[in-house]
């Protein structure tokens, strides 16, 4: 099969096979090789063919896709793809390897350790745009003592008041791509064990996500967090499956936090802007005990707030 036209093309060796492209890699560079080629494999063969709309036909004996098949959906040559999960002495170009993350479904940490592994700088490092104005996270410190954030309907977690960055866990302290409240909610022990009803919590937000991601079926940030969560816990693919849709459920929530105790907050959500995109949740206290417990936590100092 012919190499992508628009990139340059291999130089023919003495035995007339195709050159490397890009020159040569150091030789000491082959366990970072096979590491990257290790890791390619294992991304490509978690996606199913009807992730990307493909067919999977009858005869088909290779988990995941086949290597034309991430070859096809980057638009990058299929001998180039090939080289690089066989580990061969090549180096490739930040365009080829976008192209790959991408059909790949990679999210931001995969994404960043693609790139790490080629030795190659990512073009498009960039974080989402969140949209959180200076205005909104002055609005944010603001409710202090209340806990508040800005999540999209994504549940990713775009800007927080210090209040809540303590109220389930310390979300300073964690990488940009766990700050979801799905991830959290399904893997965190410690966010796990403040809320009050998990497991209805777990089903609303599932709920939730699953009707906001019919308008977002075929981005790659939205079917990788749900193939994360897939692999990573047992209680969500169990709810994934029973396809739930959502349900009203109360508004005043149930936290225990481990130093400050029980508290009892009505969630308020505000759009900033059309129905379903960002919204402001905020947390008032149903009682004075749980306002003087917010209190608390709010003036806690960052390294007590951290233990």
């Amino acid at each position: 099969m012919a190499l992508d036209p628009y990139l340059p093309q291999p130089a023919t060796g003495p035995d007339g096979a195709a050159a490397p492209p890009y020159g040569t890699a150091p030789r000491d560079d082959s366990a970072r090789r096979a590491e990257l080629a290790a890791f390619l494999r294992s991304r490509r063969e978690r996606i199913t063919p009807e992730q990307v709309g493909l067919p999977r036909g009858a005869r088909r004996r290779t988990p995941g896709l086949r290597r034309e098949e991430v070859a096809h959906l980057g638009a990058v040559g299929v001998t180039w793809y090939t080289w690089l999960e066989q580990a061969r002495d090549i180096h490739v170009s930040p365009q080829v390897l976008d192209a790959v993350a991408r059909a790949l479904l990679l999210d931001r940490a995969e994404r960043s350790h693609l790139f790490a592994l080629a030795g190659a700088v990512d073009p498009m490092p960039g974080r989402e745009c969140t949209g959180v104005t200076r205005g909104l996270r002055q609005i944010l410190e603001q409710l202090t003592p209340f806990p508040a954030v800005v999540q999209n309907s994504r549940f990713d977690i775009l800007a927080y008041n210090r209040t809540y960055g303590r109220l389930m866990c310390d979300l300073d302290a964690l990488p940009e791509e766990d700050r979801n409240c799905m991830w959290l909610a399904f893997t965190h022990p410690e966010w796990r064990a403040c809320v009050g009803d998990l497991e209805g919590a777990m089903r609303v937000m599932a709920a939730k996500f699953r009707a906001s991601m019919a308008e977002h079926v075929a981005e790659p940030a939205w079917k990788a967090l749900v193939a994360r969560l897939t692999e990573a816990s047992p209680e969500f693919r169990e709810i994934w499956a029973q396809h739930e849709v959502i349900r009203p459920v109360s508004s005043v929530k149930l936290f225990r936090h481990p130093r400050v105790g029980v508290l009892e907050l009505t969630a308020t959500s505000l759009w900033t802007g059309p129905n379903p995109g960002p919204k402001l949740l905020s947390y008032t206290p149903v009682d004075q005990t749980s306002r003087e417990r917010l209190e608390q936590l709010a003036a806690e100092p960052a390294a007590l707030a951290a233990v």
